[in-house]
């Protein structure tokens, strides 16, 4: 397994060893210029699973702390690979481990009481089909014949204003801000946030797409990326590099130079072996 955080900068790689399109995957994680200590934790791997060779790829995104996306990193997709129905009702098992989970995070008193995470969780069956899931910001993005083609969906405030007011909430609109839950959070959905979580969601969006000969690669990246890149740029870039790692790195390199100040994480999956 290769997996990690709360260091100020990693970076990594690994390949399928049964998937007959020899798969490959490289990540980088860089921390912020905020004056904080990094938040954001990962997930890459392959793994054999009932016959199955599964890759899983994760962004954890925390905030006010590191214990949530930690917590995720150690335990969300064990939860969900052991659903009973994973293999029949794949995306119902999903919404259900996603559930499950927040509400094991909000079970951590008093270790969670402030913090919270956003996830984009991505797994790989046989190389050949991909189940996306997120809550939160970070984001999934695959390339499709030079076409980027964005797999999951960002839950801003602005966004779901309807529901966080339906519960209670109010979307906040200060001038040189983001939206904010109840002017704290700029995110609509996440785990954890105990104090915010009457008017958040935790639920995910799910998404099945199956991998063909035109498909090129996919990029996970926290909101560090994509708030100073949008998925045509971070496409356009992974597509000249021929290394997973190095064009993980390159990309979390660029939005430093772009003045990011989050934490960067990146994941760059390729599908054809581009040698």
């Amino acid at each position: 397994m290769v997996a990690g955080g709360n260091s100020s900068c990693s970076s990594g790689k690994g390949k399928s060893h049964l998937s007959p399109n020899k798969i490959v995957y490289g990540f980088s994680l860089v921390e912020g210029k905020a004056s904080h200590p990094m938040e954001d934790y990962h997930v890459a791997e392959f793994t054999q699973i009932n016959g199955h060779e599964l890759g899983l790829y994760a962004i954890f995104d925390g905030h006010l702390g590191d214990n949530v996306p930690s917590y995720l990193q150690k335990n969300l997709f064990q939860n969900i690979l052991s659903e009973a129905n994973f293999w029949v009702h794949p995306i119902r098992a999903i919404m259900k481990a996603y559930d499950k989970t927040d509400k094991a995070i909000l079970r951590h008193t008093p270790d969670f009481a402030r913090g919270g995470s956003t996830a984009v969780t991505v797994i790989l069956i046989d190389g050949v089909k991909l189940l996306v899931a997120n809550v939160g910001d970070s984001r999934a993005v695959v390339c499709q014949r030079g076409r980027a083609i964005q797999l999951s969906t960002d839950h801003e405030p602005s966004t779901e204003r309807v529901s966080i007011e339906d519960k209670g909430g109010f979307v906040s609109n200060f001038p040189g801000d983001v939206p904010r839950v109840n002017g704290q959070l700029a995110v609509s959905r996440a785990f954890g946030d105990r104090s915010l979580k009457s008017h958040l969601r935790s639920d995910p969006d799910v998404r099945e797409w199956d991998i063909d000969s035109d498909t090129e690669f996919l990029i996970l990246a926290s909101d560090g990326l994509w708030k100073v890149m949008d998925n045509e740029e971070a496409t356009n870039f992974v597509s000249k590099i021929k290394d997973p790692q190095m064009a993980a790195k390159q990309l979390t390199s660029e939005a430093l130079k772009r003045e990011s100040k989050d934490d960067i994480s990146c994941i760059v999956v390729q599908f054809r072996n581009l040698r």
